[in-house]
């Protein structure tokens, strides 16, 4: 068996070990709550129709919720790791260069100019915002000589979203929408619908789909970008599709749940270290491993303080600040 056979056979185990995590934490995830339920009402719920009262918060409330953190999950991380690949910044995240807060200032202007916009229009919204909000901090970052160096973009993505976010609520307190907007922007799954995971589903998956194929041409620009000119790869249009891709991600996972920084800085940064730094590899462990996290995230805020529920927003917060503290430390500065 040759080194690359012993390779792919060594990733695709961990990704089987990775999926099987998955599948045990949405096992937890839908029993465990307010109201616990056992694994056995969670298989009647799903493989049946018969009824009864756990059975209906099963099929009703939890179970459109954790499908959702599981593809909002994902979305983010993959985001996350395109966006290290082609900045080649090790604390790129949408949360923290504009992405997130140009959707949520969208969000509200949307919620106050047009209340009637259905969640379809509220998703187109929040990219396009996502998109505005990218350009400001690339612009700002790339302004000064010297180019746009890993500190000052998050550096501009601080301000930026600081900005974004003041408009966001400016733009709420304006319209007495403050209570709508937050309700939304709180970080949280609480009422997911099906209707909404409709949505956003055709987004995501055409982004990941994306990513996916482009995986190749990811670790050849995530190492060097002339060395991906000279093998004749396009990377002007590869660049443009892979941040449209992360626009498309980032803005339908804030349509849903609102803003939700460090999941994309923290998960690829755990996934690395297992499965090396070819993206075809990378992505693939990324989305699992976003959404196996995400269904964590989404159990702990439903019964820390069960019956009330804790922002997730926190709770992921509280996990990814030592993340961030970490990379810093190790010499982002120096980049500089």
């Amino acid at each position: 068996m040759n080194t690359d056979t012993k390779t792919s056979f060594s990733f695709f185990a961990k990704l089987i070990v990775g999926l099987c995590a998955l599948a045990a934490m949405f096992a937890v995830s839908m029993s465990v709550g307010a109201a616990d339920v056992g694994v056995r009402d969670v298989w009647l719920a799903m493989t049946t129709h018969a009824s009864g009262e756990h059975l209906t918060i099963i099929r009703e409330l939890r179970f459109p919720r954790e499908v959702a953190a599981i593809i909002v999950g994902a979305a983010l991380a993959v985001s996350g790791a395109i966006m290290q690949g082609l900045t080649r910044n090790p604390l790129a995240d949408p949360g923290l260069l504009g992405l997130t807060s140009g959707a949520n200032a969208a969000l509200a202007f949307s919620i106050a100019i047009i209340p009637s916009l259905g969640y379809f229009g509220i998703t187109i919204a929040c990219m396009i915002g996502a998109t505005v909000g990218a350009a400001l901090v690339i612009g700002i970052g790339a302004a000064r000589r010297g180019g746009l160096s890993p500190l000052r973009m998050v550096l501009a993505g601080a301000a930026v979203s600081a900005f974004l976010y003041a408009v966001a609520e400016g733009i709420a307190i304006h319209f007495k929408i403050s209570k709508d907007v937050s309700m939304w922007t709180a970080g949280g799954l609480i009422g997911t619908t099906w209707s909404q995971i409709q949505t956003i589903v055709p987004f995501i998956g055409i982004g990941i789909l994306i990513a996916l194929l482009l995986s190749r041409q990811l670790t050849i620009l995530s190492v060097n970008e002339e060395a991906a000119v000279g093998l004749g790869l396009k990377t002007g249009r590869i660049k443009s599709l892979l941040y449209v891709t992360v626009i498309l991600l980032a803005g339908a996972s804030v349509a849903l749940v609102g803003n939700l920084a460090f999941v994309g800085l923290m998960i690829p940064h755990i996934v690395r270290p297992l499965v090396g730094t070819d993206y075809r590899r990378v992505l693939p462990m990324t989305a699992v491993a976003g959404a196996a996290f995400m269904l964590l995230a989404d159990t702990l805020a439903r019964t820390i303080h069960a019956p009330y529920e804790s922002p997730m927003a926190a709770i992921i917060a509280i996990a990814g600040l030592p993340f961030f503290l970490i990379i810093v430390r190790k010499g982002v500065d120096s980049s500089s």
